[in-house]
């Protein structure tokens, strides 16, 4: 998955780890920087010869993903700059997006970087659980608006991509390296890393969240406190603010304010589909059909038009021998998909009709 950190959500202690000298923080205009050998290489494979602007996206794509060009592929943990990026031939969604539109604009081309807030990917380490949105590209073309974006199908969203400007997506940039440098124990750095990225976007309320995170590795905790407040203030439904509030409150011994943090939260996830979704899937790999089918329920009836939720539905239906209510589902499921994906679900359909008879 291309997934882009946003929210490191629960609450450590300072790590024991050795002090290190700060890396300096890389200045804006260096993280987009075209190297001159890659400029010079891009030139010759993308505008060698006269070409419109799809042929030249399409001569673009080539050159980044061919085996016999850049063959950049996908790594989580490749949160690099363009010319760190074009070294390494690795890159998480938000480095693609960095050296997609450097490049796409150095060829001529209309691009602007994009996000989607709320996604279903996350993951956890250790003591600390990483919540992700997701980056892309859009290119204006001849009136089409065309997206590029290396995850295919694998992104479950129930938000649409928003245009995002530079400083937002520097910022994200800052924000994972700052990530990246807490989970190695580098706290002096990824709080300047993070302090970069509040100069660039002090508005978004997930930046602050994160922040409270390192003030608490720091063993600041009125300070995380300050942060997480400012979040909040912010957007008062920063699930990633709410629930490192609730940690904090409770650290500090204050039951009060952690069970109105708490009410907040559950409040917040009630009207979540993908919070609704997880614990779907949680009921279900605990043989808790009945509830994983509540939860399920709950996720369609908040955002009906995702066929992964209908799916999922119709696999607990199926589990809980209910194949009537099954079958409803997966052509629901077959509704909302095209292509491939849609495929499936017919032959899962026929198949569960065979079985049924």
């Amino acid at each position: 998955m291309y997934a882009l950190l946003l929210a490191a959500l629960s609450l450590a202690g300072p790590a024991n780890a050795p002090v290190v000298e700060p890396a300096p923080v890389p200045p804006p205009t260096a993280v987009m920087a075209l190297p001159p050998e890659l400029r010079e290489r891009m030139r010759e494979a993308v505008l060698a010869t006269p070409a419109s602007p799809a042929e030249r996206l399409a001569r673009l794509l080539h050159f980044m993903l061919d085996e016999d060009a850049l063959a950049i592929v996908y790594d989580e943990d490749a949160t690099y700059s363009v010319a760190d990026t074009y070294a390494a031939r690795r890159a998480n969604c938000l480095s693609f997006t960095l050296l997609f539109v450097a490049m796409a604009r150095e060829a001529g081309l209309d691009a602007q970087p994009q996000e989607i807030e709320n996604t279903l990917s996350w993951r956890q380490e250790a003591n600390t659980i990483y919540r992700n949105n997701h980056i892309n590209a859009r290119v204006h073309i001849q009136g089409r608006r065309l997206t590029v974006d290396t995850s295919g199908d694998t992104v479950i969203a129930v938000d649409r991509p928003v245009a995002i400007d530079d400083r937002r997506l520097i910022a994200h940039y800052y924000n994972n390296l700052a990530m990246a440098r807490m989970a190695h124990g580098e706290i002096d750095s990824a709080m300047q890393l993070m302090d970069a990225a509040l100069a660039l976007e002090p508005a978004y309320a997930p930046l602050w969240s994160n922040a409270g995170v390192l003030q608490v590795r720091a063993g600041y905790l009125a300070a995380a406190g300050r942060a997480y407040d400012k979040a909040l203030a912010l957007d008062p439904k920063e699930d990633g603010a709410l629930f490192n509030m609730i940690g904090l409150a409770h650290r500090l011994g204050d039951n009060r304010r952690e069970a109105a943090f708490r009410d907040r939260l559950s409040r917040v996830q009630r009207r979540d589909p993908l919070h609704q979704f997880m614990l779907g899937m949680d009921a279900e790999r605990n043989g808790d059909y009945r509830q994983a089918i509540a939860s399920y329920r709950r996720a369609i009836h908040l955002y009906p038009g995702e066929h992964r939720f209908h799916s999922a539905l119709a696999r607990a239906y199926l589990k809980a021998g209910d194949a009537r209510r099954a079958g409803k589902a997966l052509r629901r499921a077959q509704a909302h998909s095209e292509g491939e994906v849609r495929a499936a679900y017919r032959a899962q359909l026929r198949e569960l009709k065979r079985s049924s008879n």
